[in-house]
């Protein structure tokens, strides 16, 4: 996955669209919440077996739903100036130096 590629096609959405003004970091935080809120309604009242057994639409679903989010925040570190590769990997190594067994 190129994240740089994926950026510039979601600003040519947003800029197409003339969706700029509202797409300040605060918005598009608050955004990323609330498709997290409509992932997590797929699983509300399933059991543990039932959330890793989802039906072939449940699953197309919650794959709508995660790539909201992961868009959202790409959007979320372009408006902060923040490289999404280099947080992550930043976060991944803090994490593994934390919890190394």
């Amino acid at each position: 996955m190129n994240l740089h590629e994926l950026t510039q096609r979601l600003h040519r959405i947003r800029d197409d669209n003339d969706w700029s003004g509202f797409h300040s970091p605060k918005n598009l935080a608050m955004a990323a919440s609330v498709e997290m809120a409509e992932l997590v309604e797929i699983f509300q009242w399933l059991n543990e077996e039932q959330s890793r057994q989802l039906s072939p639409e449940q699953l197309a679903h919650a794959g709508q739903e995660v790539a909201d989010v992961v868009l959202y925040l790409l959007q979320l570190c372009s408006e902060l100036g923040l490289d999404m590769e280099q947080v992550v990997r930043a976060k991944l190594a803090d994490n593994e130096r934390r919890f190394a067994r």
